[in-house]
C-alpha cells in the first residue's frame, strides 16, 4: 500500500499533478506556501476546468509559521438585479442551474488570490504575480490533455450544457472531447496574461471586468459591472472547536464548515476507539445526520442568521446531539442535499506556513456560460439560493450557502495539519473519515485518504439520498449497516462521488507529510 510522502523543503497536494507541480516550482524558487498555493490555484483552473475556474469562488485557511489560522472569504454576493422579481419575470419557479440566469453571483476567487498575495508578502514572499501565473498561462496556451473525469462529465452533462453560450466553443468545439485530447484555452491564456500584467484588480475594475460584464449582460445574466466593481475578498476569523487531540478550524457561514466541526465533536462524544468497523462508520454517519439537521435548518448568509451557529459546537450542545444517536440503529433519513464540483489543495513550507484552500464553480462546469473573449466559465453558486422564505432566500447582495470548507488542525503534538476535499454534500463526511483515521486512530496519512469511504446524501448528479459505500468495504460490515437500518447502495471501489481528498502537515520537527487521493489525477509534489 502507498504510504504518505515526506520532505523538509515544502510540499503541495493537489488533485491534478500539473497543479501540484506548479506550486512546487514556486517552493523550489524560495517562495512560501501561500505563493505556491496561488500558483496551484491558477494552474488547476486551467487543467481541471470542469471542477473549478477563475469564474468561481475560493476559501482559504492560512497559518503563518505555527500561528493560529485566519481565513480569507472569497465568495461573491448575488447581483443587485438578482431578486425574486427578476426570476419571476422570466417565468422561473426556481433558479435555473445552467445558463445565463444561473450566473448570478460575483466570482470571488481572483479577489481571494489578491488577499492571499498580501498575506504571502506579510510572510516574507517576494515573487511577482506574473511568476505565480506563469504555469497557468503556459498550460492554457500550449494545451493540456483532457482528463478522464473531464471526458466523462462533459458527456454526462452534455444535454444541460451544449446550448449555453460559449460552452461548446471553449471546451468542445468538435463535440465532447475524448480523454487525452488536447484542450487549448487561448482566450483564458490572454485573460491570465492581462491579469499578470495589469494586476488581479483588473478582473473587477479594469479591462477584464468590462469584457466580463458586457458578455454576462448580453447573455442574460443579472450581473453588471458595478457588481464586479464593488466586490472585495476579506479576511475572517475561522470557526473553531476543541478536540482531545487539539484544536480544529474551518470556515464560518455561509459555508458548511461549522457542520464539519460538529461531526467531529459529536463523534468524539461517542467514545469509539478503533477505525473501519461498524461503530466507526455508523458513528460518523449518525453524527453527520445531527450536524446536517442543524445546518439545513439555519445556515445561510451570515448577516441574516447572526451568531446562532457559534453555540453549536459548545460542550452542552454537542453532548445533547450525541445523546440523540442510537449506536445500534440508523436514524431516519433523508434530508435535502446539494451536489457540487470543487477542488481542495494544501501546501506547507519549511518556514512553517500551512495553507488549506478550496476553489469551486459549484456544479461541473458551473453555469456553463463563458463570456466571449474571456475563456472564463462562470459559476452557478447562486443556484443554491431559494426563491421561497428561509435562511438561504435569494436577495440582492446576499451570500448563498456554500458547501466549500477547507479544514485545518493545530494538534497538541505540535503538528499543523491542512486537509479537505471536493464533493459538495460529502465534504464534511470525507473530512471526518480521513481525520479520524489519521489523527484519532493513528493510520498512515496516505492510507487514511486511500481507504474506502462512504457518502450520506446526494452529490455529483446522483438523485438518491441513501448511504453509498465503496465496494472495498468488507461484506460483513455492509450487512451490519443494513441490519441497523441504513439504506445502503454499493458503488465503485474508487468512486469519484466520494471526493478528491488530500492532507498536508508539518510537524514540530519540520517534517512535511502529504497525501493525495487515488480517485483523482493528483500528486504530492515536494522537495
Amino acid at each position: 500500500m502507498l504510504r504518505a510522502r515526506m520532505c523538509l523543503g515544502g510540499m503541495v497536494s493537489a488533485p491534478h499533478h500539473l497543479a501540484a507541480e506548479a506550486g512546487a516550482s514556486i517552493l523550489r524558487e524560495g517562495g512560501n506556501a501561500i505563493e505556491a498555493m496561488i500558483a496551484s490555484a491558477a494552474a488547476i483552473a486551467v487543467v481541471y476546468p470542469h471542477m473549478n475556474s477563475i469564474g468561481g469562488d475560493g476559501f482559504w485557511l492560512i497559518s503563518r509559521a505555527g500561528s493560529r489560522p485566519f481565513g480569507i472569504q472569497a465568495c461573491g454576493p448575488a447581483a443587485q438585479l438578482a431578486g425574486i422579481d427578476f426570476y419571476a419575470a422570466h417565468g422561473d419557479a426556481i433558479i435555473p442551474t445552467r445558463g445565463p440566469r444561473a450566473a448570478l453571483t460575483v466570482a470571488g476567487a481572483i479577489g481571494g488570490w489578491g488577499e492571499a498575495m498580501r498575506a504571502a508578502q506579510e510572510a516574507g514572499g517576494s515573487l511577482p504575480m506574473s511568476r505565480l501565473l506563469e504555469p497557468a498561462i503556459h498550460h492554457a496556451r500550449q494545451g493540456i490533455p483532457v482528463s478522464r473525469s473531464q471526458e466523462r462529465l462533459t458527456r454526462e452533462k452534455w444535454s444541460e450544457l451544449e446550448h449555453v453560450p460559449g460552452f461548446i466553443a471553449t471546451y468542445a468545439n468538435e463535440g465532447p472531447p475524448a480523454e487525452g485530447a488536447i484542450l487549448q484555452q487561448h482566450a483564458l491564456s490572454q485573460t491570465l496574461e492581462r491579469l499578470a500584467a495589469a494586476g488581479l484588480d483588473d478582473f473587477y475594475r479594469g479591462d477584464v471586468a468590462r469584457t466580463l460584464a458586457t458578455g454576462l449582460e448580453a447573455a442574460g445574466s443579472p450581473l453588471r459591472l458595478p457588481d464586479l466593481e464593488n466586490y472585495a475578498a476579506r479576511r475572517v476569523a475561522p470557526a473553531h472547536s476543541q478536540l482531545q487531540c487539539g484544536e480544529i478550524f474551518n470556515m464560518p457561514p455561509p459555508t458548511q464548515g461549522i457542520a464539519s466541526l460538529m461531526i467531529l465533536r459529536i463523534f468524539e462524544q461517542l467514545g469509539i476507539t478503533a477505525a473501519e468497523g461498524f461503530d466507526h462508520v455508523h458513528g460518523l454517519v449518525e453524527s453527520t445526520k445531527r450536524a446536517f439537521i442543524l445546518r439545513n435548518a439555519q445556515l445561510g448568509d451570515p448577516n441574516r442568521m447572526g451568531d446562532i451557529w457559534k453555540g453549536w459546537p459548545l460542550d452542552d450542545a454537542v453532548t445533547r446531539e450525541a445523546a440523540q444517536i442510537d449506536m445500534t440503529k440508523a436514524a431516519p433519513w433523508p434530508q435535502p442535499a446539494v451536489p457540487g464540483d470543487t477542488i481542495w489543495m494544501g501546501a506547507a513550507d519549511r518556514h512553517g506556513n500551512v495553507v488549506s484552500y478550496i476553489q469551486s464553480i459549484f456544479w461541473e462546469f458551473g453555469s456553463g456560460l463563458v463570456p466571449p473573449g474571456t475563456g472564463v466559465v462562470w459559476q452557478n453558486r447562486g443556484a443554491s439560493f431559494t426563491l421561497t422564505p428561509g435562511p438561504n432566500e435569494l436577495g440582492p447582495g446576499r451570500l448563498p450557502f456554500h458547501t466549500l470548507n477547507p479544514a485545518m488542525a493545530m494538534l497538541d503534538n505540535g503538528t499543523t495539519l491542512a486537509y479537505g476535499t471536493m464533493g459538495g454534500e460529502g465534504q464534511p463526511q470525507t473530512q471526518a473519515a480521513i481525520f479520524t483515521r489519521h489523527v484519532m486512530f493513528g493510520h498512515d496519512m496516505q492510507a487514511a485518504v486511500t481507504a474506502p469511504r462512504w457518502l450520506l446524501g446526494r452529490t455529483w448528479g446522483a438523485s438518491s439520498t441513501n448511504l453509498k459505500v465503496e465496494s472495498r468495504f468488507e461484506d460483513s460490515l455492509i450487512e451490519k449497516l443494513r441490519d441497523a437500518g441504513h439504506d445502503i447502495e454499493v458503488v465503485d471501489a474508487f468512486d469519484d462521488m466520494m471526493g478528491h481528498a488530500g492532507m498536508v502537515s508539518i510537524s514540530r520537527e519540520g517534517v512535511i507529510t502529504g497525501a493525495t487521493d487515488p480517485r483523482a489525477d493528483g500528486n504530492c509534489a515536494g522537495f
